[in-house]
């Protein structure tokens, strides 16, 4: 059965940066598409980051130039660099999986973690 744990959320201020970790395990990771996910308190889950297994990565528009997602195939782990982080960004960050070959921020995850929590103050 697919495991994700994600690490690395925390409290930092307007302009700091964090690394969001998420591990994998159950299933071969370098076959898996990716997905990061962030949910504000009140709000629907949206995706901001993708890769997938062919080394295509796709973005939120609005973080593209921020954020980074990276993974390792070897350690079955995927990364999330968040860099200039505005209070905007808060929410609950969760890891996602799809057996698919290509995927997209958009695309419908079947696999989660249980998420990480992210805190930007002004």
């Amino acid at each position: 059965q697919l495991q994700l744990v994600e690490s690395g959320g925390g409290s930092v201020q307007a302009g700091g940066s964090l690394r969001l970790s998420c591990r994998v395990s159950g299933s071969p990771f370098k076959t898996l598409c990716m997905g990061w996910f962030r949910q504000a308190q009140g709000r629907k889950r949206v995706g901001v980051a993708a890769a997938d297994p062919i080394g295509v990565n796709s973005y939120l528009e609005r973080v593209k130039d921020r954020f980074t997602v990276s993974r390792d195939n070897a350690e079955n782990t995927l990364y999330l660099q968040m860099n200039s982080l505005k209070p905007e960004d808060t929410g609950m960050y969760y890891c996602a999986a799809l057996n698919r070959q290509y995927c997209s921020p958009d695309s419908a995850f079947d696999y989660w973690g249980q998420g990480t929590q992210v805190t930007v103050s002004s």
